[in-house]
């Protein structure tokens, strides 16, 4: 019986580069794989335009944990049937929705319904 000897190939390095040195494991961003990782994996949550903030600010809205989950499971169910741009009805209040981009556009209150009309809109959910 005759015992196999493997030989493992060393790495080459170009002259003057030390073989031992590690290479640097963060960005020079300061970012590590591991946060990146995290950041990546952890879900997105929905983004206010601007303009929708503003318009929550003058008019007095603001939303609940329970709230921006039904608004986050009413944009979910929109993107499965292919919505772009969605009208959006939580409780008293109307929200135009770019689905693609997870981004409320603009938000109406009660009051402001009346007469008002959305244009740009493929789709809208009550949730």
């Amino acid at each position: 019986m005759t015992d196999s000897i493997n030989i493992f190939p060393q790495p080459v390095f170009p002259a003057g580069q030390p073989s031992a040195k590690k290479p640097n494991n963060a960005p020079a961003t300061g970012t590590n794989f591991d946060a990146l990782l995290r950041d990546k994996m952890a879900p997105e949550s929905i983004k206010f335009s601007r303009h929708a903030t503003e318009r929550m600010q003058s008019r007095g809205i603001a939303f609940n944990p329970h709230q921006l989950q039904r608004l986050e499971s009413a944009i979910e169910q929109i993107n499965v049937k292919g919505g772009r741009e969605s009208l959006v009805m939580l409780d008293d209040t109307a929200l135009v929705v770019s689905v693609k981009n997870e981004t409320v556009v603009t938000v109406v209150s009660k009051e402001q319904l009346k007469n008002n009309v959305f244009t740009n809109i493929d789709s809208a959910v009550i949730a």
